[in-house]
């Protein structure tokens, strides 16, 4: 399969992007491994459903309906249940590696000029003792249960961590009818206080929240965490207690909940694989990307929460002005900034947001002394706490890569996904690149027989280099303050 731009990935900066750059006269494919678009954040119930109000699992339903009208009369081919697994770039080309279907097992290339990596992030776990008790699940986890499924995971929920995520998780559990016993933050108000400035254009979403909060009686604590789940066989309660100044739990202050489901998320991270098989500059633990959203790989251009977790407006924002950018660029002129002023300074103002966000919410500093040496870490190798305080105080490992050769933390199913960042934190480390050729597990008969793929030499639906633009959707819609969104949400 032939065509000019390949967009991985069907959230809100895959959409915008390819939808601006589709109104310029770019052929654009985008895959996406989900079975229709709209990503994490604007994930549909399956048809089967028959949802009747899927508009009420939703924040920015009118923006979804802009993107998916604007998405049925363009030109822009949606490829689902493709799961991009590697990008290999050759001399001003590239091809694009997938497996296709749930299986994942029927191997797809599709060749491109340019490729748009719109990956999103995902979930930020903590351990803490009990976290692999049936019944505990990941905020985002719980918002793609209720949006794509129309299901709850229980009767009594308890929502805990720390983030604006938790505040949809929270109000969508009761609007469904979930008895959400606690929200438990562990962020400190004051220093949401501190952002103030930054922060203002969110707090009328917030006061949204808090209303709907206080009429299902859903009772916030602040300032307070989970400090272990209970159960044998499946989640009975949580212990959650206070925190001090410095993020220890104060003495005396643990309180038994009772519930069967706990709904916990410390933030989202960034999804980088692709970027990294690239070897796009990173910057931080994001993509580093220029004004024009372009990484330091020529020809790959980067948007949403992979350059930096701001959630879907910014992400909206950052793939109109990647599609203008890769539209132009694609036809040999430079680009115009004038023309995509207004996007840029919604990125500049939500970005401002983002930053003030991350700040106000980080996990708890001393979270690492309430893990337990019994406590699974990574869950696929079936490694303790223990066994990584024991390859950092015993063995002198040193970093996380030499954690993970001694005692195989981060070598299961998820390649570290789940466990890299507890990792890090229980060695006293910084979360490295992954540096992995492969952004996802591939079956070794797909790789047995892979063979270099002749690039076709015509197109055989060929469409006018320079056509008139088409009309595109405006600025990205500005309907107040966006949360963080998905991984899993």
């Amino acid at each position: 399969m032939r065509t000019e731009l390949v967009v991985v990935g069907a959230g809100p900066a895959g959409l915008a992007a390819a939808l601006a750059a589709d109104a310029r006269g770019v052929r654009v494919t985008v895959l996406d491994g989900a079975d229709g678009p709209g990503g994490q954040y604007f994930r549909q119930p399956t048809a089967a459903l028959d949802a009747r109000r899927p508009r009420a699992l939703h924040h920015q339903w009118r923006t979804w309906e802009r993107l998916r009208d604007a998405l049925a009369t363009s030109g822009v081919r949606v490829l689902p249940d493709h799961h991009v697994w590697y990008v290999e770039a050759g001399s001003g080309a590239f091809t694009v590696h997938a497996l296709l279907g749930p299986e994942q097992e029927e191997p797809v290339t599709v060749h491109a000029d340019a490729v748009l990596l719109a990956t999103g992030g995902y979930e930020h776990v903590l351990p803490f003792p009990g976290w692999t008790l049936p019944g505990v699940v990941t905020a985002g986890g719980v918002q793609a249960m209720l949006k794509g499924g129309l299901v709850v995971p229980g009767r009594t929920a308890v929502v805990a961590g720390t983030g604006p995520l938790l505040l949809p998780v929270a109000t969508g559990l009761a609007a469904a009818g979930v008895r959400v016993a606690a929200l438990v933050e562990s962020a400190d108000p004051r220093h949401v206080a501190r952002q103030a400035r930054d922060l203002a254009g969110k707090f009328p979403e917030a006061a949204g929240y808090a209303a709907r909060l206080l009429r299902h009686r859903v009772r916030p604590r602040t300032r307070h965490t989970v400090v272990r789940a209970h159960g044998d066989d499946r989640l009975t309660g949580v212990t959650v207690a206070a925190l001090d100044a410095g993020g220890r739990v104060r003495r005396g202050t643990g309180r038994y909940l009772p519930c069967d489901t706990l709904a916990v998320g410390h933030g989202m991270l960034p999804h980088t694989d692709l970027a990294d098989g690239l070897g796009c500059r990173p910057d931080g633990p994001t993509v580093a990307v220029d004004a024009e959203q372009r990484t330091s790989v020529p020809g790959v251009w980067a948007a949403g929460e992979a350059t930096g977790v701001g959630g879907a407006q910014l992400a909206l924002a950052e793939g109109h002005i990647a599609g203008r950018s890769v539209a132009a660029r694609l036809r040999g002129t430079e680009p115009d900034p004038a023309g995509w002023a207004p996007a840029a300074r919604t990125r500049a103002r939500l970005r401002r947001s983002a930053d003030a966000l991350a700040a106000a919410f980080t996990p708890p500093a001393a979270w690492t002394g309430r893990i337990t040496d019994d406590t699974l870490v990574c869950r696929c190798e079936e490694v303790t706490a223990g066994a990584v305080r024991e390859a950092v105080g015993e063995l002198g490992a040193g970093d996380v890569r030499t954690v993970k050769l001694l005692t195989r933390a981060g070598m299961g199913w998820c390649q570290g996904r789940m466990c890299g960042a507890a990792v890090a934190g229980l060695a006293g480390c910084e979360p490295a690149p992954s540096r992995r050729v492969f952004a996802r597990p591939v079956p070794l008969g797909v790789l047995a027989r892979a063979e270099p793929e002749p690039e076709p030499e015509s197109e055989p639906e060929p469409r006018v280099d320079n056509p008139e633009p088409r009309e595109e959707n405006p600025e990205p819609p500005r309907e107040g303050p966006q949360q963080p969104e998905r991984g899993p949400s």
